[in-house]
């Protein structure tokens, strides 16, 4: 009966989520792939790094490496990946605000098992240092994940662009 109603609840909230968050247009672009386990007639468990660019603020892009599980699980989309993922953000180019940004935004998400679990790349400002900060972290709808990475960028002249403040776009 517990398990029914956390069932319950988790699927509810989940489903908020889904329809709260903000759509994020872009898909990440994957790099490349390194297999970690051989699976004999099923694909291997994979660490793969993919990249995006932060979609407010061009001249910022991130590349993440997370575990896929490969096996008859991974192949069928049902196997719950670990949330071990690592984080790195870099200018590469000049800095320009798309918007106003707020603290803690995602910039990037995606679900990391069939329900429980994502995964969210969001965005800070540190005015003191006029630098980024990018924070990967996984969260489960019941438990949550301590398990998190962190990236800064500081913004920096670019050519003959001056570097843009990041402390006036922040909302």
């Amino acid at each position: 009966m517990l398990f029914r109603s956390l069932t319950r609840i988790g699927l509810a909230a989940a489903l908020t989520a889904s329809v709260a968050a903000p759509a994020l247009a872009q898909d990440p672009d994957r790099i490349f792939d390194k297999s970690t386990v051989w699976r004999p007639l099923t694909p291997n468990d994979k660490l793969v790094v993919y990249g995006i660019d932060d979609p407010s603020v061009s001249g910022v892009a991130c590349w993440y490496t997370q575990p896929e599980k490969g096996g008859i699980k991974g192949t069928l989309g049902l196997a719950e990946d670990v949330s071990d993922i690592s984080l790195a953000c870099r200018q590469t180019g000049p800095v320009q605000f798309k918007e106003k940004v707020k603290q803690g935004e995602v910039v990037f998400s995606e679900r990391r098992s069939l329900i429980f679990k994502s995964m969210q790349i969001v965005r800070g400002c540190d005015a003191a240092r006029n630098t980024l900060i990018y924070m990967v972290y996984s969260d489960k709808v019941i438990q949550g994940s301590p398990k998190n990475s962190t990236s800064a960028v500081p913004l920096a002249p670019w050519g003959t662009e001056p570097a843009a403040k990041c402390s006036d776009f922040v909302k």
